[in-house]
């Protein structure tokens, strides 16, 4: 090693990191010389832990034989010394061989050291000790959990917390240790130059103690609520964090067992209104994120306090806790903007506050709960500061632009204007601009007349746009919103540019966006240019480019002629329906696993589930008003910068998150077990001759999810045939189910349309199994209507442990389990569908029908609303899915159309509460009166 490489750090003012090779030799040679330079060993144990903080590492050889060598100076009496050795001895144990050997040594300064290294020596118990030598710490480790000095005690429980893992059986001796540490206050020693105490303890040790019992008892539901009871109501906790802690503790409980919430309230009353700011926080935080699960059991003066004290915490000095409050108002106002709206008048003084991320959480609730009046004026606040921010919190404030959109889609202009100008003059990232784009795109799809301007614009950006990704993003939004606009050879030209400035990956792009114009848009003038542009573009030196205009070329040619295939060239550029992904991915899969025949059977998709572009876009405002409510958007994440919520899922974050718009991993997972079902239902023979299925049902709960017997009940609609699918799953652990039958009876059977044609039981249904138990029913063509009393039967069985089958002499006896009424409503036979001008459309369909209800049920407005939606099948517009809480009246706006023959539906429902109950009016138009009638008729 050079001497200029070893200078190099010697120099306490050089930031360079120390050479690996020269430490390691200085510390072997240092440390087995005796008598021992304390100073200098102090120097190099400093740079060993420097270089091992700084992500160096040595091979296992060096890192034992380092290891022993520190341990050498154990024979040196020097304190200061030894607080660095057990340091080093914390870093090397992860990486060398033998660490047990220095156990000894380690006990020793924990006995009788002074209490300047114990807490240090008793730290390296939990990185030397394992599962059969931990008992030999047990009395020293109790010793010092009890010891008055406060270091000490946290040293040894915060050692009891990390040996959990490693001994639990050893460490749960010490509870009651850990118990008495949370009530001994422990002060500092007395100076023996001084006679006061440390003017303020910490009580660190009681958040520690407390932790640890709490890992002890975490499975424990009474011991943890003696626990509470046992500290909350009395003054004997004097650590901040330890408060904290126990408000934590409380949030578990309520979260398991929401029924405990209401025993509680007394108790969240008082912590609102504690001196420390953390303590207010934290319980204005449980009660506003339980409300938002289970708002029934919040008692709403509880709720306003919860309020009152954020909106208090506004105002104090301290950055943090005014971040801390806004991050938890930001939160609730995506899911009740309308109680954060209280708020305004602080949030807007702080619109202008030195602390820019401050600023752009103030101003992004006041997005959140802002009104179509004042959207105008928040949007040029806005614009004067958000160049001001960085890109995190930019994202931030154009995803509540974005919510906006959504919700107040009679201002798309100024929302759109905005979004126009921050795309062209401002500065950022991919992720940043990406998502602006996408905002954009939100625009053009649900507010149809925004979409020439937003094109218009779009054009001009791509010109100097420097990512790929957002490039083709908008290629394919121009080659698909382009070719109905009113010009479509704006567009065009802009495209063209693209094939002649960009690179490849573009360019291909570019080429599918120009066949689109050239079969979209009855324009023989425009065609014949585009096709000249293509035969240009097909001698391009890229393969993909020259081969994309080579078949759009193809495909134009015969699209404009009178063939056979001309449908099916139309169909491939220009798409009118999507397929179901999800049915789609699962009969690939099965299609690549299955395969017999090297593929020569091609891959069926006449079975596959499809959408069309309005019942596309209407499941796509569904799931982003839902991922809104939840406070996500898109990718699952919370709307803070660099504060998303890691995922136990380990496929639960995509590659490709921040683009992708579709639904997260619990969403898809209910889509794939719908697809399942359905699939499974039309590959039975018994089923084949029923036609295409028209539409299937969500999954109705029909028992508790505790029952012995869990049923869930599925309506498979066809033409002329309903077939309804009970999922049964037997809880039970050593009974099997032979020959199970739901018996389906009509409430009515007088008047029943439906004829039974057979049912398909299940055979034997094992513990903890799921079958499926399939009855069919012939109906006219029409909407048909009946609710059903259902009962399970079927013949218990006792299963042998040893071969988990019945045994062969028992003949069982027959038993039967009622479940839940199963209903088949008129929203059965609808389908969400989206629409841009509820208004004009609503006035347009031919035939109306009025009804009137009085709901004298004790329910709120917001779950009308709710049992609504559900029941009827159709999409909330306008934002009206949404009830301000502090309203007595309310309209909503549905639309959807038949899955029998796609003709639309349209419902005004006004709602108002009075002290008889809710008087509801619905109002619904359609093209096909019987289904206008049927619906309007049987809300509830």
């Amino acid at each position: 090693m050079s001497t200029r490489t070893y200078k190099k750090f010697e120099a306490s003012d050089s930031g360079d990191i120390p050479d690996k090779m020269t430490i390691y030799q200085d510390c072997m040679n240092q440390f087995n010389e005796s008598p021992v330079n304390s100073k200098r060993c102090r120097t190099l144990l400093s740079r060993l832990l420097r270089l091992l903080a700084n992500g160096e590492t040595f091979t296992e050889s060096e890192a034992t034989a380092l290891f022993f060598s520190v341990s050498k100076l154990f024979q040196h009496q020097n304190d200061s010394l030894r607080q660095l050795v057990y340091l080093a001895i914390k870093e090397l144990s992860k990486i060398s061989q033998d660490v047990l050997m220095a156990t000894s040594s380690i006990m020793k300064d924990v006995q009788n050291g002074s209490d300047l290294i114990k807490p240090n020596a008793i730290r390296s118990l939990t990185v030397v000790l394992d599962e059969t030598t931990a008992f030999s710490a047990e009395r020293l480790l109790k010793s010092a959990m009890v010891s008055k000095h406060p270091t000490i005690s946290s040293a040894a429980i915060a050692t009891c917390y990390n040996l959990l893992p490693v001994s639990e059986q050893t460490i749960k001796r010490f509870s009651n240790e850990a118990q008495e540490a949370i009530v001994d206050l422990k002060y500092f020693p007395q100076d023996p130059s001084n006679t006061e105490f440390y003017p303020n303890s910490t009580f660190i040790t009681q958040y520690h103690a407390l932790g640890l019992i709490y890992e002890l008892k975490k499975n424990d539901k009474m011991a943890l609520l003696k626990l509470v009871n046992q500290f909350a109501g009395n003054n004997s906790i004097k650590s901040q964090i330890a408060k904290v802690q126990l408000v934590k503790i409380v949030s578990e409980l309520v979260n398991k067992d929401p029924q405990l919430f209401t025993q509680f309230q007394p108790l969240f009353n008082n912590w609102l209104g504690n001196k420390f700011e953390s303590i207010q926080l934290e319980t204005a935080k449980l009660i506003t994120n339980f409300h938002a699960t289970h708002p029934r059991l919040v008692a709403p003066q509880l709720f306003s306090i919860a309020i009152a004290t954020l909106q208090n915490l506004l105002s104090v000095p301290r950055v943090a806790t005014r971040f801390s409050a806004l991050r938890i108002l930001n939160r609730l106002s995506m899911v009740t903007p309308d109680h954060v709206a209280v708020c305004n008048p602080e949030l807007e003084s702080l619109i202008n506050d030195s602390n820019r991320n401050i600023s752009t959480y103030a101003i992004t609730i006041l997005l959140k709960t802002g009104t179509a009046k004042n959207i105008s004026s928040l949007i040029s606040t806005i614009t004067k500061f958000i160049h001001e921010v960085s890109d995190d919190f930019k994202i931030i404030i154009i995803d509540a632009v974005r919510t906006l959109s959504l919700n107040f889609p009679q201002e798309w202009k100024s929302i759109l204007n905005f979004l126009i100008d921050v795309l062209k003059n401002g500065e950022g990232g991919f992720k940043f601009k990406n998502n602006i784009v996408e905002a954009i795109i939100d625009v053009v799809a649900f507010v149809p007349q925004s979409k020439e301007m937003a094109l218009e614009n779009l054009c001009d950006f791509i010109e100097d746009c420097e990512f790929n990704e957002i490039l083709v993003r908008v290629l394919h939004l121009l080659g698909k919103e382009g070719p109905t606009a009113s010009n479509p050879s704006l567009y065009v030209r802009h495209i063209y540019n693209r094939v002649v400035l960009e690179n490849s990956i573009i360019r291909s792009a570019s080429v599918i966006a120009l066949s689109k114009f050239a079969i979209s848009k009855n324009d023989t003038s425009l065609r014949e240019s585009i096709v000249s542009l293509l035969k240009r573009i097909a001698n391009d030196k890229d393969d993909e480019v020259r081969d994309r205009a080579t078949i759009a070329l193809k495909f134009i040619d015969t699209s404009t002629a009178n063939e056979p295939t001309s449908s099916l060239a139309d169909e491939l550029i220009h798409p009118t329906s999507a397929y179901d992904l999800a049915s789609l991915e699962s009969k690939l899969s099965s299609y690549l696993s299955e395969n017999n025949d090297s593929f020569k059977t091609p891959f069926d998709v006449t079975n596959i589930r499809k959408y069309s572009d309005d019942e596309l876009k209407a499941i796509n405002l569904k799931r982003k008003q839902e991922q809104l409510q939840k406070g996500t958007f898109e990718n699952g994440m919370e709307s803070s910068p660099k504060m998303a919520k890691k995922s136990d899922n380990k496929y639960g974050k995509r590659i490709d998150s921040d683009t992708y718009s579709s639904p997260n991993i619990d969403e898809q997972q209910q889509e794939l077990l719908d697809t399942k079902y359905s699939d499974e239902l039309l590959s039975m023979a018994e089923f084949q001759n029923f036609g295409k299925l028209v539409n299937s049902s969500k999954i109705v709960a029909l028992t508790e999810p505790e029952a012995e017997f869990v049923v869930r009940g599925i309506k498979h609609i066809f033409k002329d045939h309903v077939v309804f699918q009970f999922n049964i799953t037997n809880t039970l652990t050593d009974v099997a189910l032979d020959n199970v039958v739901v018996s389906c009876n009509p409430e009515e059977p007088e008047e029943s349309q439906l004829q039974e044609l057979f049912i398909i039981p299940i055979e034997r249904l094992l513990p903890s199994a799921e079958a499926s138990c399939y009855i069919a029913y012939s109906k006219t063509e029409d909407v048909v209507t009946e609710s059903f009393l259902n009962t399970i039967t079927f013949t218990t069985k006792e299963l042998d442990p040893q071969t988990n089958e019945p045994f062969e002499a028992d003949e069982g006896f027959q038993d039967e389990y009622e479940i839940d009424t199963l209903y088949l409503s008129t929203g059965d036979y609808i389908k969400s569908s989206f629409i841009g001008n509820f208004t004009a459309t609503f006035d347009e369909l031919p035939n109306e029908e009025v009804a009137v209800y009085n709901i004298q049920e004790s329910i709120t407005l917001q779950e009308v609303v709710d049992k609504l939606i559900t029941s009827t099948s159709c999409l909330p517009l306008e934002n009206t899915q949404f009830v301000h809480s502090d309203t007595n009246s309310h309209i909503l706006k549905l639309f959807g159309k038949s899955a029998l023959n796609g003709s639309k539906v349209a419902l005004v429902i006004k709602l108002i509460k009075s002290s008889k109950g809710i008087a509801l009016k619905a109002q619904g138009k359609a093209e096909n009166a019987t289904l206008c009638s049927d619906l309007v008729n049987n809300l509830i």
